[in-house]
């Protein structure tokens, strides 16, 4: 990835501001089918990624307080995914039947964490940033490009988004970032950090080695965790009531996802089809539940 260079500020707040108009973020749920995700057995479900054929990846925990595993959701079958002899597993992203995630190894830190690929073939492949504590490999490309973040020691201060292609690891020098998605290629990437002038964490786009910061219509907090070809992004977003709502970011509009009778809702992945998936809470202190969102046909 080219470096990446920041808009003049007017510019940047003009963008900003003609993608969230300002005007309240109009709801979405009447455009999708939602389906509940739950493995079987588990106390929490957190579905991450969707691949065009419809599989999903996440993780789960068996019970509260305990670490989680992966797993995979094809066509009704769960199936759970752990990496070599590691005590935590997550699947994070998918792109045709190549996975990617994190893990960590019995007697390690707890802040401790490490990227890798579970290929179509079952291999397992260890993502590690080189000089680096942890790496978190969050998301893969059709043609194998990996992107995530790298910390050293905690979980904030030393973040910053990277790439790893064919020719190697690259990384930006935002403050606390995470790369989360990209659109074929690497044309267009995006993200969150944290904007120490503003105090909150703001999503970002990278295109053409132009970064902006963008925020969701009257939030305190934004995130983007995904964009699929066709370039729309889908992330969370805080409001001043404190609650959590999920987004999708199409042509410059921002529509809310709320599951249905949802107290929390979040988005984390997105497919070429529109198809999205996240977790959400039925009460403020329950347990995450998984789901999955199919689109309607336009009619």
């Amino acid at each position: 990835m080219k470096p990446h260079r920041f808009l003049p500020a007017a510019l940047a707040a003009l963008i900003t501001l003609t993608a969230c108009s300002g005007n309240p973020v109009a709801a979405l749920n009447d455009s999708y089918t939602f389906t509940r995700l739950d493995v079987p057995g588990a106390f929490q479900t957190l579905p991450s990624g969707i691949n065009a054929r419809g599989q999903i990846v996440g993780s789960y925990f068996k019970a509260e307080g305990g670490l989680p595993s992966g797993f995979i959701y094809d066509n009704g079958e769960y199936t759970t995914v752990v990496y070599p002899g590691a005590v935590l597993t997550q699947l994070r992203g998918i792109s045709g039947g190549d996975i990617v995630g994190t893990y960590r190894m019995p007697g390690e830190p707890s802040i401790n964490i490490h990227g890798f690929i579970l290929t179509k073939s079952g291999e397992f492949i260890p993502v590690n940033y080189p000089g680096h504590t942890s790496t978190i490999a969050q998301r893969i490309l059709p043609d194998g490009t990996i992107l995530g973040c790298y910390h050293d020691g905690d979980q904030m201060a030393s973040m910053h988004g990277f790439t790893k292609g064919r020719a190697g690891f690259s990384e930006i020098n935002t403050f606390a970032s995470m790369n989360n998605g990209a659109t074929p290629g690497g044309g267009k990437v995006v993200g969150l950090f944290t904007d120490m002038a503003a105090g909150k964490q703001r999503a970002y786009l990278i295109e053409g080695g132009v970064f902006t910061a963008f925020d969701a219509p009257g939030s305190t907090v934004t995130s983007a965790w995904d964009i699929n070809p066709n370039g729309t992004i889908v992330g969370l977003f805080g409001d001043a009531a404190k609650l959590t709502h999920g987004y999708v970011l199409e042509r410059g509009e921002f529509r809310t996802i709320d599951f249905p009778n949802s107290v929390y809702t979040d988005v984390f992945g997105i497919n070429g089809l529109g198809d999205i998936v996240g977790k959400f809470r039925e009460t403020a202190t329950g347990p995450f539940h998984g789901y999955v969102a199919t689109r309607r046909p336009v009619t």
